[in-house]
C-alpha cells in the first residue's frame, strides 16, 4: 500500500424500511475497505505524519495509546509499509509482566509486535505523565531519536490528512456524520465541507472537552454539532442493545460496525431519523472510519464475559 496515493473509497447506499418510511436517503463512506489494517481515519491521519517523519530524516516512530488501540496497530502497519521502526507507549503496566501471554490473548497488540512495533508499558499514573518533557526525554534514552504522533494520531497533519475524506461528488450531501474521538477527523472534514452542508459528530466517550479540541483546529462554529447522548457509557463501553444493533445492521445491510466508534454514530442517526430529526427528502453521509481489525479482541472479551459476541 502506497500511502502516498490518493484514495478514493466508495459510498455505499443503505436500503431500511425506517430510510424509506421517513423519506430519507443514508450513505455509508466506505473508509475501512481502503487497508485492512490502516483504514479509514487511520490511514487518514498517518498519511502526512508518516511523510513528514521521512521528510525530517527520521528512522523511527513513536506513539501512544491503549491495549486495544486501532491506532497503534494502524501505526505499526504504516511504519513497516514506509521502512519506520515503530515504538509505541501502552497504558497498563501489569501487561507487560507476561508479553507472550499478552500478545496471545490480544489481537491489535499481536498485529503491532508482528509488524516490528516494540512496546513500552507504563501505569495509568505514568501515562498521563506521557507527552512530559521528561518523559519523552526517558523515551529517547531508550530508543534513539523519533518522530512522535500522538495518541489517537490526531495533531494539524492529520486534521490536513481527514480533509481528503469528502470529494466533489459529495456536496450533493445534506448531512454528514462522522464518530469522534479525538477530534481529528471532524475537524478535517468541517474544513472541507461546501457552504450548504452540517456536520454531526456523534461522541464515543464521555466529556464536554470535545468541542474545545475541535475548536483548536477550525474556526468554523456555524457547520457542525456534536450529538452527545449515544456513548453509553463511554470509551468502549458497551451494552447488549448495541451489540445487536451491530449484528442486525450487519444482517440487513452486509456492513460490519465497530463497537467504538461506528456503531455508536449509526445507532445514533438512525435513532434521531426516528424521531423526525430530519427533513424528508434529506441525504445524509456517515462516515465509516474503520476500526474493525479491533472486533477480535473486543470479542474475546465478550466471551469471557459469556456475553453475545458481534458476528464477522
Amino acid at each position: 500500500m502506497d500511502l502516498n496515493a490518493t484514495i478514493v473509497s466508495k459510498n455505499e447506499q443503505i436500503e431500511l424500511s425506517l430510510l424509506k418510511e421517513k423519506n430519507v436517503e443514508l450513505f455509508i463512506k466506505r473508509e475501512d475497505l481502503i487497508h485492512p489494517f490502516v483504514s479509514g481515519n487511520k490511514f487518514r491521519k498517518l498519511k502526512y505524519n508518516i511523510e513528514e517523519a521521512i521528510k525530517l530524516k527520521k528512522k523511527s516512530v513513536l506513539t501512544f495509546g491503549g491495549a486495544y488501540s486501532n491506532h497503534i496497530a494502524a501505526t505499526a502497519v504504516a511504519g513497516k509499509l514506509a521502512g519506520l521502526k515503530t515504538f509505541a507507549v501502552i497504558r497498563g503496566d501489569e501487561l507487560g509482566k507476561n508479553i507472550k501471554e499478552t500478545l496471545e490473548g490480544n489481537p491489535t497488540l499481536r498485529k503491532a509486535a508482528e509488524n516490528g512495533m516494540k512496546f513500552h508499558f507504563v501505569s495509568r499514573e505514568l501515562y498521563r505523565q506521557k507527552t512530559s518533557f521528561g518523559f519523552i526525554e526517558k523515551m529517547k534514552n531508550k530508543w534513539g531519536d523519533f518522530y512522535m504522533i500522538p495518541e489517537g494520531g490526531t495533531n494539524g497533519l492529520a486534521v490536513e490528512g481527514c480533509q481528503e475524506i469528502l470529494t466533489e461528488q459529495d456536496s450533493k450531501f445534506d448531512y454528514i456524520c462522522a464518530a469522534v474521538g479525538t477530534g481529528g477527523t471532524i475537524s478535517g472534514i468541517i474544513k472541507s465541507l461546501e457552504k450548504h452542508q452540517k456536520v454531526i459528530g456523534f461522541p464515543a466517550l464521555k466529556g464536554a472537552f470535545l468541542s474545545e479540541e475541535i475548536k483548536k483546529y477550525t474556526i468554523r462554529k456555524d457547520n457542525w454539532s456534536l450529538q452527545k447522548k449515544y456513548h453509553f457509557g463511554g470509551y468502549a463501553k458497551f451494552n447488549d442493545e448495541l451489540i445487536e444493533f451491530i449484528n442486525t445492521f450487519k444482517e440487513k445491510t452486509g456492513v460490519l460496525l465497530d463497537p467504538v466508534y461506528t456503531g455508536k454514530m449509526l445507532f445514533g442517526i438512525l435513532d434521531l431519523i426516528k424521531k423526525d430529526t430530519f427533513e424528508e427528502g434529506t441525504k445524509i453521509l456517515a462516515v465509516h472510519t474503520g476500526g474493525i481489525q479491533g472486533i477480535d479482541g473486543f470479542n474475546a472479551n465478550l466471551v469471557k464475559k459469556n456475553l453475545q459476541i458481534i458476528n464477522v
